[in-house]
């Protein structure tokens, strides 16, 4: 990271073309939706969604989505309420960098802040998909899959910063 400090900030009309922008790694380009899906989603599913650029300096480096009190499996059970990470996308060239570990804990302090107790987050498995960032993260595998993805959880009153 630089020598200033990465922020989230709300998606706005003067940053919204350098969101947009923000590109994977090719390798990563199957595993995670491009930002301008993730806006349209944000946009169709605005009571639940809260997406952010993750900023440094003056530059858009990444983007996080975090999803807010969604009934995970409405048909099966109506009282399993989540809020978690929807989307975690950084730039190619500026991933490794601290950038990734600072929005994960820059999105469970807003859950926490809003009285969440654990995180979600799924992922799609395979090879260079970010298991092991999650877990790194001290997220742990739920044994579900949604979507054919892997789903974690990560406890919120046991790991205070994973920044």
């Amino acid at each position: 990271m630089s020598s200033s400090s990465p922020r989230l900030v709300p998606v706005t009309a003067e940053n919204f073309d350098a969101v947009c922008a923000v590109r994977v790694h090719p390798r990563q380009e199957r595993l995670v939706s491009p930002v301008v899906k993730s806006l349209a989603e944000a946009y169709v599913h605005g009571g639940v969604a809260w997406p952010r650029a993750i900023v440094d300096g003056d530059e858009v480096v990444g983007f996080v989505m975090a999803f807010l009190d969604i009934v995970w499996n409405p048909a099966g059970d109506p009282s399993d309420v989540r809020s978690g990470i929807w989307r975690l996308n950084i730039a190619a060239d500026r991933q490794g960098k601290g950038y990734g570990r600072f929005a994960v804990g820059a999105v469970t302090e807003e859950l926490r802040r809003r009285g969440a107790e654990r995180a979600h987050v799924t992922w799609e498995p395979g090879e260079d998909g970010p298991e092991p960032f999650y877990l790194g993260l001290g997220f742990r595998l739920t044994g579900e899959s949604s979507g054919g993805q892997t789903v974690g959880v990560l406890d919120l009153d046991r790991n205070p910063d994973p920044a």
